[in-house]
C-alpha cells in the first residue's frame, strides 16, 4: 500500500483544515463582509465629512464616516471621550451582535454604564476608521460611478484617518476631547491626535502601540498583505461583483493567521496547545493538524466571515507607513510638542508592540504615566485583562476629566 493510499482523504477534515472558508452553516460566504448601503444600519450613525486631501497626494472625495455614541454630551461639552479601534475592530464598541452588526461589541468590558469608561458620566464616540469596512468610506464603498472603489481606492496614512475624525469631531460640536483612547492601530491614531491637534485633546491613553512602525512590524504586516494579494480571487482588489463564495477569503484567513500569531505570546501557545493533535486528526502523515493549527484556522475563518480583504490591505498599509515624526523633525521632536496629559500602557508579553516602544513614548512626553500590564496572552492582553486595564484607565480618567453628566 502506498503512502497516499494510507493517508485519510482530506474530504474527511473540516473545511478550514482543507484551506476553505465557509459560513458556520456550511453555506458560501458573501464575497465581502463589508457593510453596504441598504443593509441594516444597526446602531450606526453617519456623517458626511467632505473631501479629504491625502498626505500622499490627491483627494478622496465625498468621505463618509460611520460612528456610534453612548451617553450624553453635557452642557459644558467637556465630557467627551473618543475611542479608536484597532485593525479589525469597528464602531461597535458596545452592544450585541444582530442586524447590522456581525459581532458583539469588542470593548464592552471597558465601555458602558458603570464600566471604566462610564457612559453614565461620559459621552463616548467610536468611529469606524476611514478605509474600514463597517460603514465608513473604504475600498468596498461605491465611488462616484456607483461601482465599489476596489483597486481604485487610494493609499491612506494615519494622518488622513485622523483628518476625517477631526471633521467628525467638528460635526458633533466637540471642541476638545476629555480623553482619546485606543490600542494597537487605534493607538497610532491616538498619538497622531495628540501631536497633530494638541488643542483638541485634553488627555490621551495609548495602549500597546508605538510612535513609529519598526522594521520587524513592517515585516509581519507585509506578509499579511502578501497573503491576501496572492489569493487569485482578490483580483487586484476588484472582486466585489464576484458571486458568493468567490471572494478572497482564503487570503484574508491566512493574513489573520499570521497576525494572530503575533497577537498572542509564545508562552501561551506552548502552554495552551503545545504539540497536542487536533482531536482525531493525525499530523504525522500530513492529513491532520496539531491543535494550534486548528486554532489559527478557526481565527482566520472567523475574521473572513466579518471583515473585508480590501480594507485589511488598506489599513495594514496605513500601519506600515505610521511615523509620528515624519516631517516633524523625528519622533522625539513630535512627542515634545504634546501638551495633553498622557497615559501609556504596555503589555509585558507583547511581541508585536514591545514594552520598549511604550517606554519610548512615555519618555518623550512632558506629562505621562507609564504602566506595564502583566498578561500571558501577549498583545491581545488589551482585549482580555480587564481586571488590570480597567482600573488603570478609570483612575486616569477620573483625574483628567472628573465630569458628571448633567441631570435636568
Amino acid at each position: 500500500m502506498s503512502a497516499s493510499e494510507r493517508r485519510p482523504p482530506r474530504s474527511r477534515l473540516a473545511p478550514s483544515a482543507r484551506g476553505q472558508v465557509r459560513a458556520e452553516d456550511g453555506s458560501p460566504l458573501p464575497v465581502s463582509s463589508a457593510w453596504r448601503p441598504g443593509q441594516p444600519v444597526g446602531n450606526r450613525r453617519f456623517v458626511d465629512v467632505g473631501d479629504i486631501d491625502l498626505e500622499a497626494g490627491g483627494t478622496l472625495p465625498g468621505v463618509r464616516l460611520a460612528y456610534e455614541t453612548w451617553g450624553t454630551l453635557n452642557e459644558a461639552r467637556d465630557n467627551a471621550v473618543l475611542v479608536l479601534h484597532a485593525l479589525t475592530g469597528d464602531s461597535h464598541v458596545l452592544g450585541d451582535a444582530g442586524d447590522g452588526h456581525l459581532s458583539a461589541g469588542w470593548w464592552s468590558e471597558m465601555v458602558g454604564p458603570g464600566r471604566p469608561i462610564d457612559t453614565n458620566r461620559y459621552y463616548v464616540v467610536a468611529p469606524n476608521v476611514l478605509g474600514g469596512c463597517q460603514g465608513s468610506t473604504g475600498p468596498a464603498s461605491p465611488a462616484a460611478d456607483g461601482v465599489p472603489y476596489g483597486s481604485r481606492f487610494p493609499a491612506l496614512t494615519v494622518r488622513d484617518q485622523v483628518a476625517a475624525e477631526i471633521r467628525l469631531t467638528d460635526a458633533l460640536g466637540v471642541e476638545q476631547w476629555a480623553l482619546v483612547i485606543g490600542a494597537s492601530m487605534g493607538g497610532h491614531r491616538v498619538l497622531e491626535w495628540a501631536v497633530g491637534v494638541p488643542d483638541r485633546v485634553r488627555a490621551f491613553a495609548a495602549v500597546a502601540t508605538a510612535a513609529q512602525t519598526t522594521g520587524d512590524q513592517i515585516a509581519w504586516l507585509h506578509s499579511q498583505i502578501g497573503a491576501i494579494v496572492a489569493d487569485p480571487k482578490f483580483a487586484g482588489g476588484d472582486y466585489y461583483d464576484a458571486p458568493d463564495g468567490e471572494g478572497p477569503h482564503v487570503g484574508l484567513s491566512l493574513a489573520r493567521q499570521i497576525a494572530h500569531t503575533t497577537y498572542r505570546s509564545a508562552r501561551e501557545l506552548d502552554t495552551r496547545f503545545g504539540r497536542i493533535p487536533q482531536r482525531a486528526e493525525n499530523p504525522l502523515d500530513g492529513s491532520g493538524r496539531f491543535a494550534v493549527q486548528s486554532y489559527l484556522d478557526h481565527h482566520g475563518a472567523k475574521l473572513a466571515r466579518r471583515f473585508d480583504a480590501g480594507s485589511y490591505v488598506t489599513l495594514t498599509q496605513s500601519m506600515i507607513t505610521h511615523d509620528l515624526g515624519r516631517d516633524r523633525g523625528g519622533v522625539a521632536a513630535a512627542l515634545a510638542g504634546v501638551t495633553a496629559r498622557g497615559l501609556v500602557i504596555a503589555v509585558d508579553s507583547d511581541r508585536l508592540f514591545l514594552p520598549a516602544h511604550s517606554s519610548l513614548i512615555a519618555r518623550g512626553l512632558r506629562d505621562a504615566d507609564l504602566h506595564v500590564m502583566h498578561s500571558d496572552h501577549g498583545h491581545d492582553g488589551f482585549l482580555i485583562e480587564f481586571d488590570t486595564l480597567g482600573p488603570i484607565v478609570a483612575a486616569f480618567l477620573g483625574e483628567v476629566a472628573p465630569a458628571v453628566r448633567h441631570h435636568p
